[in-house]
């Protein structure tokens, strides 16, 4: 069955500094028109690291739009033109004070596949160690948080982790270490 929608039209609702929204016209696979409103994102990568001690670095930090603090996987948004593992390794150094040798790509997906392009990147860190002297930008406050795997499987059990790039990443961590 032909599924693909195709673009008939755009037209531009917003411009930011790193999200595009737009409302578009498409024709359907049957013929029918409708709309879509759709954000474009330039992408992000989040990052799965755990120590030497077998103790996985998350961060805690507020989130506007949930109107709460969040426990994550560090991660961000890729800039214009960056590799997506070189940016894995950024957030890492940014937001704690942990650094990694290198990282190895687990997996690629959506976010908000229904309203927005964003792919995320989802890489495991190796070679973890103290020693960032990066900062946050001045905008973002994290708090470094490191937990063993049955902090983990109790904080899930527990519905204390809610964002689904850290509830993806800490599953393949539980299922394959």
């Amino acid at each position: 069955m032909n599924l693909a929608e195709t673009r008939l039209s755009s037209e531009p609702i917003f411009k930011g500094s790193f999200i595009d929204i737009a409302r578009d016209t498409v024709r359907l696979p049957n013929g029918n028109e409708s709309t879509r409103v759709v954000i474009r994102h330039p992408g992000a990568a989040c990052v799965l690291a755990v120590t030497g001690n077998g103790e996985v670095v998350l961060v805690r930090q507020w989130r506007y739009a949930c109107g709460r603090a969040l426990l994550e996987l560090p991660a961000g948004k890729l800039d214009a033109g960056e590799n997506p593992a070189a940016c894995a390794l950024r957030e890492l150094a940014e937001e704690t004070p942990y650094t990694a040798d290198s990282v190895k790509l687990l997996h690629t997906f959506y976010t908000a596949p229904g309203f927005c392009d964003e792919v995320m990147y989802l890489y495991q860190a190796e070679g973890v160690r103290e020693g960032s002297t990066l900062k946050n930008d001045e905008d973002e406050l994290t708090e470094t948080v490191l937990m063993s795997r049955e902090a983990v499987k109790t904080a899930l059990q527990n519905n204390e982790i809610a964002d689904a790039k850290t509830l993806a990443g800490l599953q393949y961590w539980l299922l394959n270490s």
